[in-house]
């Protein structure tokens, strides 16, 4: 079965860009699910980056994403190949070059604030809430009375 891949980039107050996204190949392992999330995610985050500087928005630092898997990040911070991820689809391997290249940095964050779950599987409805709110989006009863609502 296929992995869905979720990611949410914030920009001030609430998110700007999001996906769900069904993953293209079979991951064999949730480590490896993961590192083809985070491979998504860099690849939006790369485009992001590229848009803001159209704005005049350079950015200096790298982009921090967050992962909440300890060994999606040790695959993508070590260059190795080992028995486990020698099958990885090399495409996915290009986060390593991000990295290399100081454009994004991977960072481990716990799985109770990961806003990403929100678009990968299903939570509780406070789970959901929190998650929702954390991302900066309300709820439509919120614009009950409002112009076109």
């Amino acid at each position: 079965m296929r992995s869905t891949s979720g990611y949410a980039f914030n920009l001030g107050s609430g998110a700007f860009s999001w996906a769900s996204i069904k993953q293209s190949s079979v991951a064999l392992s949730t480590a490896e699910a993961e590192y083809m999330s985070a491979a998504e995610a860099t690849a939006q985050a790369m485009w992001l980056r590229f848009v803001l500087s159209d704005f005049g928005e350079e950015q200096v630092e790298p982009t921090q994403l967050l992962c909440d898997n300890t060994s999606a990040i040790a695959i993508s911070k070590n260059h190795v190949h080992h028995h486990k991820t020698r099958h990885i689809n090399r495409r996915f391997h290009f986060i390593r070059d991000a990295l290399q290249n100081g454009e994004i940095d991977l960072l481990y964050c716990k799985t109770e604030v990961q806003l990403a779950d929100i678009f990968t599987k299903p939570l509780a409805r406070d789970r959901f809430e929190y998650l929702r709110k954390a991302l900066g989006v309300i709820s439509a009863q919120h614009l009950e009375g409002s112009v076109g609502v």
